[in-house]
Formats: structure tokens, sequence, C-alpha cells
């Protein structure tokens, strides 16, 4: 495998320029989950210009393609990335900022999705280095439930071809901002949350605040029912086991003196362990219901289920964590610590052995600092050429183990 290094690196260096435009392009035109049309074409086309011949419209928005090298009925590996970008107004000043008014990608999407396509282009000129086939897959609507992931297992991505075999592993690549640019990211076995949204309607009746005795009144009850289920958590889950219960909006139309007939609650569920999960979603809505009817109101528990925990697999991402030390530096690969953010390619990794890794994208010397999922997003573009220089790296190493 060593002796492959140096021709990765030349071909990630070769086509870095190109990869900067891809992911410039993309960036300037984002699309919001499930009406990825344009991105989509716009990497079919650039995979068809590689030489390459994608399956478009999986999962309606999302597409994949084979790379066969040698022996291409031996071992799959799939590489994932994912299109879509966020309801978020831009507001970087940069050549490339978005010109979709409302949309962009605070998330790193275009980064995951340029990076894949340099990681094609790479591969399709070594096929006569690998044996086997490598599957990559383009995927829409990762930022929304039930997850592009979800519905491209269902159109099949895992299932094996009439000449190719079913993955037997999958890589996964995500920007980090919190890493410097130049440092790739592990962690081993659990790494990221599931998450479910959680929507509360309490009904009561409402009249003057000064007339107490007149009213069943919801934003009291709300408030009962917020404090109550954080018990949840602190009494019923196992204190090893992480688990977050978050509100983060109330709606309480009234005023000082009025009290409205109903409270709306918006929240978050994160956690570890599925059976728990279950069992919490039980407690939570049998705790709201119970403390709503007490207090002479009703409770209409909502809990919409959405991604599963993200586990790496520990031999996998072992593996993946040497050959990118080996391409990287050993001084440059970090552990990573639990991440109660959520990812749909944890549906994925509840199907095939799965490794997610973290790109570093920090330069703090150009000001480059931002979180995901706000309005001054960026990265330091060195990170492309690593991105699909290291995937590729990655997926040879794969094949090969």
């Amino acid at each position: 495998m060593e002796e492959l290094k140096p021709r990765v690196k030349e071909l990630a260096k070769k086509y870095a320029e190109d990869i900067l435009t891809d992911r410039r392009h993309i960036h300037a035109n984002p699309e919001l989950s499930f009406e990825e049309y344009k991105t989509a074409e716009y990497v079919a086309n650039r995979l068809k210009s590689f030489g390459l011949t994608p399956q478009e419209k999986v999962a309606n928005t999302g597409l994949t393609v084979l790379i066969e090298g040698k022996n291409p009925e031996s071992k799959t590996v799939a590489l994932r990335a994912d299109m879509d970008a966020l309801p978020i107004t831009e507001a970087n000043d940069v050549p490339y900022k978005s010109t979709n008014e409302g949309v962009m990608h605070a998330c790193g999407h275009d980064v995951h999705t340029s990076s894949l396509l340099g990681t094609a282009r790479i591969l399709s000129e070594m096929t006569d280095s690998f044996e086997g086939t490598l599957k990559l897959i383009f995927q829409p609507g990762e930022e929304k439930i039930p997850g592009g992931a979800s519905l491209m297992i269902k159109d099949g991505v895992l299932k094996a071809l009439k000449h190719t075999p079913a993955p037997k592993s999958i890589i996964g690549q995500h920007v980090m901002p919190f890493l410097p640019v130049g440092t790739i990211g592990f962690r081993e076995g659990l790494y990221m949350a599931s998450a479910d949204e959680i929507y509360i309607t309490v009904k009561g009746k409402g009249g003057h605040g000064a007339m107490p005795e007149k009213i069943i009144d919801p934003v009291l009850i709300s408030s009962h029912i917020m404090v109550a289920l954080q018990q949840i958590i602190s009494r019923n889950c196992d204190p090893k086991m992480p688990s977050v219960l978050s509100f983060g909006k109330v709606e309480a139309k009234g005023a000082t003196n009025i009290i409205p007939d109903v409270v709306k609650i918006a929240g978050t569920f994160r956690t570890y362990d599925e059976a728990w999960r279950a069992e919490a979603h039980k407690r939570m809505k049998k705790m709201g219901e119970g403390i709503a009817e007490a207090m002479g109101a009703t409770c209409d528990f909502d809990i919409h289920v959405g991604y599963p925990h993200l586990k790496n697999h520990p031999a996998l991402t072992q593996r993946m964590r040497q050959a990118a030390e080996t391409y990287m530096g050993k001084e440059n690969v970090v552990n990573l610590d639990l991440w109660m953010a959520a990812e749909d390619f944890a549906y994925y990794s509840q199907e095939v052995d799965a490794c997610f890794y973290r790109l570093g994208t920090r330069n703090e010397a150009k000001g480059i600092v931002s979180s995901v999922h706000t309005p001054t997003f960026d990265i330091d573009e060195d990170a492309l050429e690593i991105g699909a220089g290291l995937m590729s790296w990655l997926a040879l190493n794969e094949l090969k183990g």
C-alpha cells in the first residue's frame, strides 16, 4: 500500500483547484433538504466528465456511482457525502457567497460533496491499483427527518448488485471547525447521539390573570411539565448513559394579565441507547399527559422520532485511524469526544460496519473560527485537497484490508 501513497497525494494536488471550484459552485448554489435537483445534476455531470456512469434519482435527489478495480466482485466499500444546505442567510462576504437568499451551506455539505467528487476522480485513475469495487453515495436530506440516508437505504444502496457484493463497510467524512486544518479526528464505538423532536401542546382555559380561580392555567401547567420531565433523565436514566432533554421554544400567546388557552412547547431528546430511548419516550408521554390531567388540562405529547445513535465500528475505525496516521502523520490524528449532535449517517452505522471521522477546517490566523449552523461558517479551503486525498487513501486501505 505504501507505494500508492505518493500517487494519491500527487492526484489530490493535481486536482485541488478543480475540487475548490466544485466546492465554491456548490456553496454559491445551495439547495434545501430533498430539493437538491441542481446539485445532483451538477454532481452527475462532474462524474460523467470523469468517465463514470452514475445512477441518478436514487431517493429522488440522490445518486450513486461505482468505481470498479480488478476483480470487482471480490469486495465493495462505500463512501458517503451529503448534499443539502440549511435555511440560514449567509453573512460571509466572499466571492462564492450563497446566491439563494435564506439558504446556506452552513454545515459543510458542499465540502463533503466536492471532496467526494475529488475522491471519485482520483480513484477512477487508479483502477489498476486496487481490487474490488468502491460505491460512492451522494445523498440528499441529511438535515431533515426522516434523513436522506434512511431513504437511500430503502432504495437499496447497501444491497448487492448482480456483479458486485453488498458493501462490507462504509466511510463518511464531516468538517470539524474545532479542529485546525491539517488534523483529522476519530472515535471508536459510540460517537453521536440519537435525536428526537418533541412537540407538546397543553390546552387549558384562559382568562384574566387577576382571576385565577376561573381559569385552567396552561402556562403554569406547562412549567410543571417541563421541570418534571427532567426527572426522567436524572432519576430513570443510567447515569453512565449520556442523555439530554432540552426545550428551546415555548409559545404562550398571552400578556401580563392575559392567560392563553394553549401553550406550545418544542424540544429535543438525545441519547446513545435505543432501548432506553424507547423507554424514555413512553415515560415522557405518560408524565406530561398525567400532570396535565391532574391539573385539569389536556396534553398532546408528540414525539417525532429522528436519527438513531451513531456508532463507529471499533476494528474498522482502528484501521482507518492507522491509515490516516500513515497519510497525515501520527501527530495530526486526534481523538474525538462524544458529540451530542446527531447525523443521519447513523442509519448506515446500524446496517454495516461504519467509520465517521472529522476533517479539520479551522484557521484562527485567517479568522475561520465559526461553528457549523451559523451564518458566518466557512472553512480553510486547504482542507479540500486533504479531504479528497485522505478519503481516497482510506478507501484503498479498506479494500486491501
